[in-house]
Formats: C-alpha cells, sequence, structure tokens
C-alpha cells in the first residue's frame, strides 16, 4: 500500500456568504463565490502549498462548491503534479434550500444548547450525518492507497466542519473532543504527516471553546497522532 506522506486538508477563501450571511436568503450555498480578501488568502495558501509539494505529485480532492473549486484555482499548483477530483461528500454541511436568517441564527442557538454534533437543521444535515459521509469518502480514499503509483500528497479542499470531522474519524476522537473544536480560519490548512512509525501525526490542533465533556471513559484528547 502506497500510502502519501502527507495528507493536507485546506479550508476555502473567505466567501461572500463568509462576509455577509444575509446572501444566503438571495443565492445558493453552493454557488457563493470568494471574496477579494478570499482570494488573497486563498494565494497566500497556495504559495506555502508549492512550498511543500515542490515537484511531487499531487492527488487533489475538492468539494463541488463555487468557493472551493476557486480556492483550489488560487493555489496555482502544477497542473502537470496534480490530479484532481470533485469530491461530493466533502460538500459543506446541508442548512436547507433558501435560508431565512433569522431563522438560521435561531437554529444556531438552538445547535448551540442541543450539540453541534447531534443538531440536525430544519430540511439540512447534523454534524452526524456530515460524519457519516466525510467517512464514507475515507473508505474511499484508503481503497486509493492501494494503487502502487499513488501520488506522495493528497490535497483535500474542503469547509471548516468537513475538516474536523474528517480528523475526528481519523484519529478516533470522541464527540465529546469534536464538541469543543473550533473550526479553522478561512485559507487555513492543517496536515497529516506519515511518521517512520508507520503513523500520521497532525502538525497543529484545532483551537478549542471549552474543555472536553465526556459521559464516561471515551472522552481522551487524541488532538496528536493516529492509533
Amino acid at each position: 500500500m502506497a500510502r502519501p506522506r502527507r495528507i493536507v486538508l485546506v479550508r476555502h477563501g473567505e466567501s461572500v456568504g463568509n462576509a455577509d450571511d444575509t446572501v444566503y436568503e438571495r443565492e445558493p450555498d453552493h454557488a457563493l463565490a470568494l471574496t477579494e480578501t478570499g482570494w488573497q488568502q486563498a494565494e497566500e495558501t497556495g504559495k506555502r502549498l508549492r512550498e511543500v509539494f515542490g515537484h511531487e505529485r499531487v492527488s487533489v480532492y475538492v468539494s463541488p462548491y463555487r468557493r472551493t473549486h476557486e480556492t483550489f484555482r488560487a493555489f496555482h499548483l502544477d497542473p502537470e503534479l496534480v490530479r484532481v477530483r470533485e469530491e461530493p461528500r466533502l460538500r459543506e454541511q446541508d442548512w436547507g434550500n433558501w435560508q431565512d436568517r433569522e431563522d438560521v441564527r435561531q437554529q444556531k442557538a438552538y445547535r448551540d444548547a442541543y450539540g453541534h454534533f447531534f443538531y440536525r437543521f430544519a430540511q439540512g444535515e447534523s454534524g452526524a450525518d456530515v460524519y457519516d459521509r466525510v467517512g464514507g469518502f475515507l473508505e474511499s480514499l484508503f481503497r486509493s492507497f492501494e494503487a502502487p503509483d499513488h501520488p506522495p500528497n493528497v490535497l483535500i479542499v474542503t469547509h471548516g466542519l468537513a475538516m474536523r470531522l474528517f480528523c475526528m474519524r481519523w484519529f478516533h476522537w470522541s464527540v465529546a473532543e469534536f464538541e469543543c473544536l473550533v473550526n479553522p480560519g478561512n485559507g487555513e490548512m492543517r496536515m497529516l504527516v506519515l511518521g517512520e512509525d508507520g503513523k500520521y501525526t497532525l502538525d497543529r490542533p484545532f483551537d478549542r471553546w471549552r474543555d472536553p465533556k465526556p459521559y464516561g471513559v471515551t472522552g481522551q484528547i487524541w488532538q496528536g497522532d493516529d492509533r
């Protein structure tokens, strides 16, 4: 199995929806573009990625949203070194279709009280739903490693929640641990690096807004490496 040396997760740059949440009442979530700031964030991340990858090949998976596609374009990676696939399972959490701003704000308050992992938005998804489809993507990703010529790098351009859930699934974090984590900022990246012991470690942890509050014995913190 040709396990990649690096698996890099990147959140899209700032979108018009990040800058103005009233836009969700007029435009579909998947169609929202990057702002000028978002393009700049993505271009800065692209400089870092080009340094990390050098002249190595990269297998790229991109959420089907406009803002993730634009973020990837802003990286300016060598097209001769990358193979790109659109991956619908890496899309943003579904919050319903046309979104009423006040209704979404009220539901966010309900989610904060109920729990981010389990609360399901009306006509949308819960964090647990997104976890399931991210888990399905991971199974496909593992199968791709069986190819003897698999590139030494994987790049995943997605959304903040999907990044946290990807790591939760990979490192076997508990729900209590997930609930205390904060989304990375727009354009931020996290890197899973393969060590000599055959295990992956996360280059830096996600920020936390509180300490985990587990119900039982499964609340250990596994921010660093996989098991």
